[in-house]
Order: C-alpha cells, then sequence, then structure tokens
C-alpha cells in the first residue's frame, strides 16, 4: 500500500491562527537532536527564557515554555494558580472567555461569569463592582479574543486587581510578539501565549511567565513523583496540582538549575520557540508592533473603501485580527472556500452567536506582510464579484497602497 508523501499545498494562512512560520524557524526544527540534558541544549533554554522575558516585558524568573499547545499552557497555569474552592472572577466578552471557565471549574473553582455582548470589552468600573464583593483569588481573562476581534485594555484591571488583593492572569495568546504587551508595568500575575500566533512558530509550544506569589502558591502544592525525589523533597502544605504532565511545580524544577527530569524535551520544537524568539529580537519590539499595526491600517482601509463593514467596537479592536459582517449576497462557506479554492488563502469563520455573520482576517507574526494585506484584499473582491456581490472594482487594493505610500 502506497501512502502519501508530506507535500502541502501552498496556502497564505491568513486567519487568526495558526499562521505562517518563520522560514528561519522552520530551518531550526531541522537541525540535529541535542539529548535534553545536554550542555548546549540547557544553553539554549537559558537563552529562550531570556528572550522570552523581553517579548513579555518582564523580570519574572519564572519564564519559560511548556510542551503543549496554547491551550494546554493556560490549563498548566490555572491548575497550579488556583486550587479547589478559590473564588474566581472571568469577565468573558468572547468564545475564550468561557474556556476559562470550562478549565477552572474541572479545576473546582467557584466561578462568578460576567458576560459582555459579543465585539464589546469590559468597562474597568464593571469589573470593580465584582470585586468590591470581596473574597476573590483571581480575575481570569483573555487580552486579544480571536473570536470576536475585541482586545481588552489591561492597565487599569491590574490597578484594581492590587487593589482588591486579587491575581490577574491573562490569556495572550493572540497578542504576543504582534502587540505590546507590558507583564510587569501592568501587574499581570501571569501570562500565557502560544507559538502558532504572532510568535511564528509551528502549534505545540505555550510561552509562560508568572511572578513571585504564582510561585509561592505552586510551592505549597508541590509534591515531587517518588522515582526522581530527594530526601530534600518535601510535600507542600495545599493540595497537589492535579495534572502529573501539566505539573507547574515540577516543570519549574525542569527549567531550573536543577533540571529534574520531568518529561522528554521537544527538542525540535524548542529550537523553533529559540528561533522564532530571535527573530523577534532582531526585528525589535518597537518595530514589529509598528508593523502589524501599519498592516492592519492597510487592511481595514482596504475593505472599508470595498463597502465592507468592520464588525465590532472599532476602539477595541487588535490590530492583529479583523473580524467583517458577510455581505448580502455570499454565505460564509462560500466566501471561505472559494478565497481557500481559488487563491490558497485561509481566512476564518467564527463560533456561537457570531457563526455565519462574521470573517475573521488574521494579521499576524510572519503572515503580516504588505503583499499578504494586497493579495488578500484582491482575492476578496474577485470571490465576491464573481458571486454577484456589488463592490467598487479595484478600490479596496488602491485604497490599502495608499496607506502604505503615505507610511514613507
Amino acid at each position: 500500500m502506497n501512502f502519501q508523501e508530506i507535500n502541502p499545498s501552498p496556502r497564505t494562512l491568513m486567519c487568526p491562527g495558526p499562521v505562517e512560520a518563520d522560514p528561519r524557524v522552520l530551518r531550526a526544527m531541522g537541525a540535529h537532536i541535542l539529548g535534553q540534558f545536554d550542555p548546549e541544549f540547557t544553553g539554549l533554554m537559558a537563552e529562550t527564557q531570556e528572550m522570552a522575558r523581553r517579548v513579555f516585558q518582564t523580570k519574572n524568573h519564572q519564564t519559560y515554555t511548556v510542551d503543549t499547545t496554547s491551550r494546554g499552557g493556560l490549563e498548566t497555569v490555572l491548575t497550579a494558580a488556583i486550587c479547589p474552592g478559590d473564588k474566581v472572577l472571568i469577565p468573558a466578552f468572547g468564545r475564550f472567555g468561557y474556556l476559562l471557565s470550562e478549565i477552572l471549574e474541572r479545576c473546582g473553582a467557584e466561578i462568578t461569569l460576567l458576560e459582555r455582548e459579543w465585539g464589546t470589552v469590559f468597562e474597568p468600573e464593571e469589573i470593580e463592582a465584582e470585586l468590591k464583593k470581596g473574597g476573590y483569588k483571581a480575575v481570569a481573562c483573555i487580552h486579544g479574543e480571536t473570536s470576536t476581534s475585541m482586545m481588552q485594555p489591561l492597565e487599569e484591571i491590574g490597578k484594581l486587581c492590587k487593589k482588591y488583593d486579587a491575581l490577574l492572569i491573562v490569556d495572550t495568546v493572540a497578542t504576543l510578539g504582534g502587540v505590546d504587551i507590558r507583564v510587569d508595568e501592568w501587574g499581570l500575575d501571569a501570562c500565557i501565549a502560544g507559538t502558532q500566533k504572532c510568535i511564528s512558530a509551528p502549534s505545540g509550544s505555550a510561552l509562560i511567565t508568572y511572578d513571585k506569589k504564582i510561585e509561592d502558591i505552586i510551592a505549597k502544592r508541590k509534591k515531587v513523583e517518588k522515582g526522581i525525589r530527594t530526601a530534600d523533597d518535601v510535600d507542600g502544605s495545599l493540595p497537589m496540582i492535579p495534572s502529573n504532565y501539566l505539573d507547574l511545580a515540577q516543570l519549574q524544577d525542569y527549567w531550573s538549575p536543577r533540571h529534574l527530569n520531568h518529561h522528554t524535551e521537544a527538542t525540535s520544537m524548542q529550537y523553533a520557540v529559540h528561533e522564532a524568539l530571535r527573530c523577534i529580537m532582531l526585528e525589535g519590539l518597537e518595530e514589529r508592533f509598528k508593523r502589524h499595526n501599519l498592516n492592519d491600517k492597510a487592511l481595514c482601509a482596504g475593505l472599508q473603501a470595498m463597502g465592507i463593514t468592520i464588525f465590532g467596537d472599532l476602539k477595541h479592536k487588535m490590530p492583529v485580527v479583523t473580524a467583517i459582517n458577510i455581505p448580502e449576497g455570499i454565505d460564509g462557506p462560500t466566501l471561505r472556500g472559494q478565497l481557500l479554492d481559488y487563491f490558497g488563502i485561509e481566512v476564518a469563520t467564527s463560533f456561537g452567536p457570531l457563526d455565519g455573520k462574521i470573517i475573521r482576517i488574521g494579521n499576524m507574526g510572519y503572515s503580516s506582510q504588505k503583499r499578504n494585506i494586497l493579495f488578500t484584499l484582491g482575492a476578496l473582491e474577485a470571490v465576491l464579484l464573481q458571486n454577484g456581490v456589488k463592490v467598487p472594482a479595484g478600490d479596496g487594493v488602491a485604497a490599502a497602497m495608499e496607506v502604505y505610500k503615505n507610511a514613507k
């Protein structure tokens, strides 16, 4: 029996993740495999930690990767920081706020869910009104909600959490590496991100950072497994972390100078993360943020020139995801399918109350390029015209080009 060779069709990934991996990252993944305790490899791990601190804009010692997807990274941090019975506030304004609730329900947390209409974000006063009731161990929230394209401002929430002595744990999966995130300045106690979006590596690794307050909780939940523990390893006083694989206490030991064996490290994925972060360092954070903002401005100008309406509160729209209302005369599957079939461009539909109503266009990491923006606008126009949707021919690309021209 013959099985197919891995030879994927070329795609332009303009969805909200995964996006195209930087070619330098893919080359790095083909390097020789090192053992996970090889000094060369542990040296690379230390560099990855330092570069990740710079991207998170933090001095947190505990900053490293977990061999799992971004959802696994969220579960790793939440199941370690939140004990059964802890009271947690979740301001949900899209699909992934509900995901935090789903994870924390399984932790046995006592959850209060604040809900907002999809396409909007929370005002600080709404969150403070709930925190005033007291007793909250943490606030867990999304920074960039890809299901709606909205981005929640965090600085004021960080101040409120400090005022009411609550941890602030934030999902920055869709924003880290494309948007300015200031972990220390904004008072974020923990931040979790994935590699498959603005970081521009394949999916399969989660970047995490957390402060001393969470580190102290983890120490009280620590239990080193019997096969590797020593006489110096003492069990903590709080309930142990329920997952063995996602046990942050033991993962922390692996990333420490002790390098305590936990699981076999995903060597090639570590190469990928290291190289992706190195590429970000070479570009510079400010330049990277400017690039994403410029491409977002050009995309939005092109869409609006075509008469397409952008979904949601534009004041709080993410610069790395744009949601558009599907024009009358075409449905979401047709629009998405023809962009893929004719042009090899992948965009995304949405979920829940927005299913069938919007299309989401990503502008992330390596995919955030002028040529991709212009290509996507031209392809979108062609598909709409092919299906009888009246749009002004050529205006979308021309408006975007004008943005780029003026930027020079």
